[in-house]
């Protein structure tokens, strides 16, 4: 869905404890990234910000904020009409889970180590730390519903954007950065990093 000074926080059999410290589950903080005013609310101008804010270009940073407000907006927002805003509502973000996913993220948004895990175990053969392009479309099939075709573009939007923006030149996507992507931690070391990009030219 990198890299920057600071590390990817490592996986352990600790990190839901850490997440019920905190008051924000993983997928909370993963989408608060494109919170850009922090008012727990994300509109559509604010993911185009954030999908620019990462290095996304114009054209898919629009496409971006339309499907994902307009798909999320409603979800979030139990017993109320519909608004043309399509205001996305972070703290009930997990009542937007989509189908056909890795399950890394539990029905509650909370962090699952051993699906994490689970993904490269099964997935990851010509490096046990990444996957291929190959690996990744492999891992999307597996993860298919039947019938749940929003939830297989969901899923393939999404890893396809993390894919291109993050892999190496080797053409792999490591674990670390897939890791770091799930709590939103990726998308601020990308940001710092294309800051400090700019700065320098």
């Amino acid at each position: 869905m990198a890299s920057d000074s600071a590390e990817p926080k490592a996986v352990s059999s600790n990190d839901q404890d850490d997440e019920v410290e905190s008051s924000e589950s993983a997928l909370q903080k993963h989408v608060a990234f494109f919170d850009r005013n922090k008012d727990g609310i994300v509109y559509p101008w604010e993911t185009f910000q954030g999908f620019r804010a990462i290095g996304c270009g114009i054209l898919l940073s629009i496409v971006s904020a339309f499907v994902i407000n307009i798909g999320l907006s409603q979800k979030t927002r139990p017993g109320k009409c519909l608004s043309l805003l399509f205001p996305i509502v972070i703290k009930n973000i997990a009542l937007a889970k989509h189908g056909s996913d890795s399950g890394v993220y539990d029905t509650e948004g909370r962090f699952v180590p051993s699906k994490f895990e689970e993904i490269f175990i099964k997935h990851a053969h010509a490096n046990s730390n990444a996957l291929t392009e190959e690996e990744l479309k492999k891992m999307l099939q597996a993860n298919r519903v039947p019938k749940n075709y929003t939830g297989w573009f969901a899923s393939y939007i999404e890893w396809k954007i993390l894919y291109n923006l993050c892999k190496d030149k080797n053409g792999l996507l490591h674990k670390d950065t897939v890791r770091a992507v799930y709590d939103g931690s990726l998308f601020e070391k990308m940001e710092k990093e294309k800051k400090s990009a700019q700065k320098k030219a």
